[in-house]
């Protein structure tokens, strides 16, 4: 089980995550979401990992979502307990306290595009395929895919994409909003890394405090929300690493931040 989730410590704090099952298109069955909530909350109680990469094994699918040859033996209660499942592990994803970078490489279909919703940042392919199709299957998306697609491409385009159960290439997705950036499949995981170094030159405190200000003020109103901003800013006042930032801007150097 634990080997369908990889699990590697890189440098400069950044945790990657591989989904390893692409003999199945990488498909979220009941024993790889344990498994992948596992490997969730340990990182999300390590102070070292500042930044994680959640990606994939292969580079044709990055998850086909649910595993439907496992959903076909369940009765009506199991599948609802397995939507439950798939969406709790989401909801993780979505609760990392640190930056979490989805590297796409390959197509993210249904409860694999849910789960790249909850990443912080989306980098896919041109030559993949991004859609909703729940609803060509009689059903809806059920891990957050309504919500999440709507507060992110706005709620016409939402509909559009789910009503329609129609696929979305990489430029398309890139052109909605739902890919922050969009190259070719090999690329994919570098271009990842890249950024990933890029935010862990900042300071990994401030990064998480950065992430809850717009997360949940997103949840509220403009006032509630600046509210949010202001706690979490000053959560950042008595750290090690705003002295060192200030030092180092003196200085003229680059700033060592520790997490401190």
């Amino acid at each position: 089980m634990s080997a369908w989730i990889q699990c590697e410590q890189l440098e400069g704090g950044i945790t990657r995550l591989r989904i390893n099952r692409p003999e199945a298109a990488n498909a979220l069955s009941q024993e790889l979401l344990e498994a992948l909530a596992d490997k969730l909350q340990s990182i999300k109680e390590d102070g070292n990992t500042h930044v994680v990469i959640l990606t994939a094994a292969g580079n044709r699918m990055f998850s086909a979502g649910a595993d439907l040859k496992e959903r076909a033996g369940m009765n009506e209660e199991e599948v609802i307990a397995a939507v439950a499942h798939i969406k709790e592990t989401v909801n993780a994803v979505a609760s990392l306290p640190q930056p979490v970078i989805g590297a796409l490489n390959g197509s993210a279909l249904g409860g694999g595009l849910e789960l790249a919703l909850a990443c912080d940042i989306r980098i896919g392919a041109h030559e993949s395929k991004y859609g909703l199709p729940e609803t060509s299957l009689a059903i809806i998306p059920g891990a957050g895919g309504t919500q999440r697609l709507a507060r992110l491409i706005g709620p016409g385009n939402a509909k559009n994409l789910i009503y329609t159960a129609e696929m979305l290439t990489g430029e398309q997705a890139h052109g909605l909003g739902l890919l922050e950036f969009c190259t070719s499949i090999e690329r994919v995981e570098e271009e990842a890394l890249a950024f990933a170094k890029k935010l862990g030159k900042n300071g990994p405190l401030a990064l998480r405090q950065a992430k809850r200000a717009i997360d949940d003020g997103l949840e509220t109103n403009i006032q509630a929300g600046l509210e949010i901003e202001t706690k979490a800013y000053q959560k950042t006042v008595p750290t090690n690493d705003r002295l060192e930032g200030i030092r180092a801007f003196k200085e003229k150097r680059s700033p060592v931040y520790k997490g401190e």
